[in-house]
This record gives structure tokens, sequence and C-alpha cells, in this order.
């Protein structure tokens, strides 16, 4: 068996400590990567700063990370269109309930995955850029194509922007995000335009994206200007993401007539939080967002509009799963028709590597996803 390697969370609120861990096998409709590289995201930091009131159903010590890439070393029974050698990158689902958490998680040099959630990549696209994509491009995806939440059309891997019906839109408020910036593409290759906000910074990179219009979400008129550039023309969904867009999208709903809102992000930060047990401190975020969150739900219902969190991982259970990782992306990726975004940021080599990442996720990122390599 090789010799695998983990960056364990060992205890709540610690520094992510590298050990020995075992190598697990591929199972039926499974495959084992050799990680060469992984990106943390939010969920990582903040299991890491809030104890169990996140992912409380992860036992201790706990492997984090969900964005892998890497080389195929072990292909399990029923999985077809698959070899070892092949480069991939794919979304762990180790944090997710009811998985083998310790086999499952990114965060160690031999991940198990599920085929279903895998891509192959070109030989021209890095493992440390493309491994960018996996947690952000499912949650964009299971947001804007499943029936409970926006439930728009599918997208085909030969659209390149230029068949978006203008008469058509999206509005993804927070779109130079991770989620945001795969939300774009996927809406554009879908058929739709696009309208999104952004600082003026990531104007440009918006509408290389696929963008039609760009508003800065700082700007007092935003909504506004969102509702303006719409120009009554029908809005066939909404999609927040970042902390504070949940308000502003359902305005903007309301001002245009679309009937659903999805929504990635809660109102207010769990970054706030201290990386400790503070009592007091959960306690006033809780009333900050019951304060936040009520009044957002009860003004959606009275309005007769659909408001909805949405979970990355709700694909696996739906149609949406098998369309982008088994038809969409690694086709869209071949053909050199899907950027992946936002850029990466490599801030290390070796596992050890991966708690610093966390550190500068939890100092502030800004269109940037950071990546250590393995």
């Amino acid at each position: 068996m090789p010799t695998n390697s983990a960056a364990y969370l060992t205890v709540p609120y610690a520094d992510l400590a590298v050990a020995e861990a075992p190598y697990t096998s591929a199972a039926a409709g499974e495959l084992v990567i050799r990680a060469r590289a992984v990106a943390v995201n939010p969920l990582d930091e903040i299991k890491q700063s809030t104890g169990n009131v996140m992912y409380g159903w992860l036992p201790s010590p706990a492997v984090l990370g969900e964005d892998v890439a890497g080389e195929i070393v072990e292909v399990g029974a029923g999985v077809s269109g698959f070899s070892v050698g092949d480069r991939v990158i794919a979304y762990a689902v180790g944090m997710e309930k009811n998985r083998n958490h310790a086999a499952e998680g990114a965060f160690q040099l031999f991940t198990v995955v599920q085929a279903q959630l895998t891509a192959r990549i070109p030989l021209e696209l890095s493992f440390e850029d493309a491994v960018v994509l996996p947690l952000a491009i499912s949650t964009a995806a299971s947001a804007l194509f499943q029936s409970d939440q926006l439930g728009l059309r599918h997208p085909t891997s030969g659209a390149t922007g230029a068949d978006a019906d203008p008469t058509e839109w999206v509005v993804v408020w927070g779109g130079s995000t991770s989620v945001g910036s795969n939300a774009i593409q996927l809406a554009v290759a879908a058929g739709y335009s696009v309208i999104t906000t952004a600082s003026p910074h990531n104007h440009d990179r918006m509408r290389a994206l696929g963008a039609r219009h760009v508003v800065d979400y700082r700007s007092g008129s935003a909504v506004h200007d969102v509702v303006a550039l719409v120009e009554k023309r029908p809005v066939a969904g909404v999609f927040a993401i970042g902390t504070g867009s949940a308000e502003p999208a359902l305005s903007i709903a309301v001002a245009t007539g679309a009937r659903r809102v999805s929504l990635a992000s809660p109102s207010v930060s769990m970054s706030s939080l201290p990386r400790r047990r503070a009592p007091l401190a959960l306690a006033g975020f809780g009333l900050r967002m019951l304060s936040r969150t009520v009044p957002l739900m009860v003004r959606s219902r009275l309005r007769g509009i659909r408001t909805r969190f949405v979970w990355g991982s709700a694909l696996m259970n739906t149609e949406v799963g098998p369309m982008l990782w088994g038809g969409f992306l690694p086709d869209a990726l071949a053909a050199g028709r899907y950027v992946t975004a936002p850029r990466s940021e490599v801030v290390g080599t070796g596992l050890e590597s991966i708690q610093p990442a966390l550190d500068a996720l939890r100092a502030g990122a800004s269109a940037t996803k950071f990546v250590v390599t393995l």
C-alpha cells in the first residue's frame, strides 16, 4: 500500500497537524487520487474557527478539504471513463454527512473521491489552476440549475456567450467570488445574459467571463443600477453570494418580478467569531443572524418569491451532478471554453502549507483562491 499522510484538525480550534494516515482503496463508484494540488475554502476555515458550530458530525481528528487535483491511482468497481494515470480534478465530500470522513477529505496525499464528482483535465491545464473549481462550480451549478433553487435550463458545452438571449437575465450578486466567477460562466453557457456586481478593479475580468453588465456593489445606487439595466426584461433568477448579498438580491427580485432567489451566504459573516470557544460571541452571532434572516424570509414569502440557501454537495443526489461533472465540465475544459476562475495563488508546497493558506484566507482574499501544491 502507498504511504499516506494528512493534515489533521486534531481538536476544535487547533492548527492543522501533519501525520501519517491510512491508505483507503477505492470502493465501487470511487477513485483514489494522488493529490498534486489542493485549495482552501471558507468552509474549512469556518470549521477550524468555530468548533462544532458547523460540521458537528465530523470526528476528531478530522481531515478537511473539498478541492483536489491530481492523478488517478486506483479505479473502483463499476467505474467507466477513467483510467489510472488520468489527470483530474474532484470535489472531495469527506466533510459531508454519512461519508467516509477520514478517506474522503482533500487535505491528504491520497484521497478517495466519487467518480461522479470527478472530471479529467487537459494536459495544458496545471493542477494548481484547475483545483480552484470543484466546490465553487458545484455550488454555482446547484444554485442555478437545481429544480428547488433557480431551476434554470442546463448549459451546453458548445455555448460561447454569443448565444445568450439578451431578453432573459440572470443576476449574480458577487461575481468576483469563487462561486460567482463560475456562476457567470455557467449561466452564459446555459444561454442567459448576466448582470453581476464586483469592485471596479474586477469589472473587466467579469466581462471577460461573459457578464454583459457589471455594477459596483459598494455603490449606494447598486440595486437601482441593476434594475435599470434589466430594462423590464425577464429575470430568470437572482443568485446572492457573499455576506450582505441577500438583502439587495431580494430587493432586485422584488423590483424586477423575479420569482426565485438563491443564497450562497448568510447575512452575517462567521469570520467575525473568534477562533476559540466563545459562548457570548456565538450567542451574539446567533441573534444577529436571526434578526437579519427572519425578516428576509418573511419579506420573500409576502412577495411570493422563493428564497432558499444552497449547499454545494446537493448535486450529489440530483441530475445536476452528472450533467456538470460527467458532461459539461470535462468537455468545456478540453475545448478551452471554460476559464478556471478565480485566479490561483500558490502559498506553499506540502501538507504543512495548508495551515498558512487557511490563515491567509481568514485574513481576507479578493478574487483569489489560495492553493497548496503537493
